[in-house]
């Protein structure tokens, strides 16, 4: 296979670092490669002014796992450019990850410290799945992060993910899904819809009504097509006009008009009163035009139905990683004992020993403590009726555990994250900069 078509070829197995597998090459030379090892998920720090992150991409990660293999395709391209020796070509053409993987909940919010996922299995097994799992769960944890913020701003109003423009393509498709774990009701996104069973929408843009000679027939074709549950884009030329096109082309049944530009919240209102009079109580109003949290915020007074959100949300609303690290906190030594290890390099220190987590809730069912458990078994369960567990098992002797992947996988995520959202108090829930929402106690077993 050449060079030109092999790239045309994706390959899981390949969205890693080199140094995986140079890793990989010296530990099958050394003996090392068999130990058994514990590799623990974590980030120190939330991003600037965040009181709580949100764990996403978990079912993403299962998924990768059954695709996650060297065939010939890869095998050559790492022999060809001498990147690893034989013996660690025979050992990936072979590999299949046969440990276990714990981890919070997809779906559940976290805080700086928070052991997000715990994978146990040879050095072998673990250390090449690093850059995979943190690529996907840095990136969609992000997003739902962002999301959270945004449908918490929004309240009962429903949020729409429509962001695919704003990111690479199948960054895209991972954006919406996230999205969706933090409280959004739908995507633009096609290829997010079929994958993970997503609601879908989308009607018009401005290039539907410049194509046409004028802004009536333009809505008229739309009309004639979707029929009156469909949603016009009003503010094209002159919004007043627009709205009296709207309504005179689909009658006072249209379901809802966009609006894409200008003072979102003066306009609403003007097209409220507009639509009021026309007899049109019943037609909502959808903006969009470069939505944040911040600017959803702003928009809570205002008479605004839906809110479509773009750039921001696929972006993380500015902080586009959650900073998540992958490290060795556990491995076997030469003498087949299992002992903590850690690093203590300024600034970037961690905990050794295995751990689990649970988090405190008060009799109101208010979130007051996040309690991490060093050297605790796998499986671990709190004893205190106080604590509710986090960790659940995931992947069992390699194989992943029911109910986390594809659509079944998003809903019960989405549903996961309004449970442990709605225990956070509202203080937790303000846009502005602050302290994390609840303090990280550190316990030992």
């Amino acid at each position: 296979m050449s060079a030109s078509q092999r790239g045309t070829q994706p390959s899981m197995a390949l969205l890693t670092d080199r140094y995986e597998l140079t890793m990989l090459q010296a530990a099958l030379a050394d003996g090392t490669a068999s130990r058994r090892c514990v590799f623990e998920v974590f980030t120190r720090r939330l991003p600037a002014g965040r009181r709580y992150g949100v764990v996403a991409g978990t079912g993403r990660v299962l998924e990768a796992l059954s695709t996650f293999r060297f065939a010939d395709a890869e095998l050559e391209f790492l022999r060809e450019g001498g990147i690893v020796n034989d013996q660690t070509l025979e050992f990936l053409a072979n590999y299949r990850f046969t440990g276990e993987i714990y981890g919070y909940a997809e779906g559940e919010v976290f805080f700086p410290g928070s052991p997000l996922m715990t994978v146990e299995a040879s050095f072998a097994e673990g250390v090449l799945l690093e850059t995979l799992v943190l690529s996907i769960l840095n990136y969609d944890s992000a997003v739902a992060s962002a999301a959270s913020r945004m449908t918490s701003a929004a309240g009962t109003r429903p949020c729409l993910e429509m962001g695919g423009r704003r990111a690479h393509e199948y960054a895209a498709v991972a954006a919406a899904r996230a999205a969706v774990v933090g409280g959004f009701a739908g995507t633009s996104n096609l290829e997010a819809g079929r994958r993970y069973g997503l609601t879908t929408i989308g009607t018009a843009a401005h290039a539907f009504t410049l194509l046409h000679d004028d802004e009536p027939s333009a809505f008229a074709s739309q009309v004639a097509s979707f029929g009156d549950a469909t949603t016009l884009l009003v503010d094209t030329y002159d919004i007043a006009e627009g709205v009296r096109r709207a309504i005179a082309a689909a009658g006072t049944g249209l379901d809802a008009v966009r609006l894409d530009s200008g003072d979102l919240g003066m306009v609403a209102r003007e097209v409220r009163d507009q639509l009021d009079s026309l007899g049109a109580a019943g037609t909502k109003i959808v903006v969009s035009s470069d939505l944040d949290e911040h600017a959803i915020a702003s928009l809570a007074a205002a008479p605004v139905d839906s809110y479509g959100v773009g750039t921001s949300v696929v972006t993380g609303s500015g902080a586009p990683t959650c900073g998540m690290v992958y490290k060795l906190v556990q491995r076997e030594n030469s003498d087949g004992v299992m002992e903590p290890v850690q690093k203590a390099s300024a600034s970037k220190s961690s905990v050794g020993g295995r751990k689990a987590a649970a988090r405190r809730v008060d009799t109101a069912g208010r979130a007051v403590e996040e309690v991490v458990v060093s050297g605790a078994l796998a499986g671990w369960e709190p004893a205190e009726d106080s604590l509710r567990g986090l960790h659940v098992p995931l992947v069992l002797d390699g194989v992943v555990q029911s109910g986390f992947t594809g659509s079944d996988g998003v809903t019960r995520a989405a549903e996961r994250h309004r449970t442990s959202r709605a225990e956070l108090s509202p203080y937790a829930r303000r846009l502005s900069a602050g302290d994390p929402a609840i303090p990280t106690t550190h316990i030992a077993v």
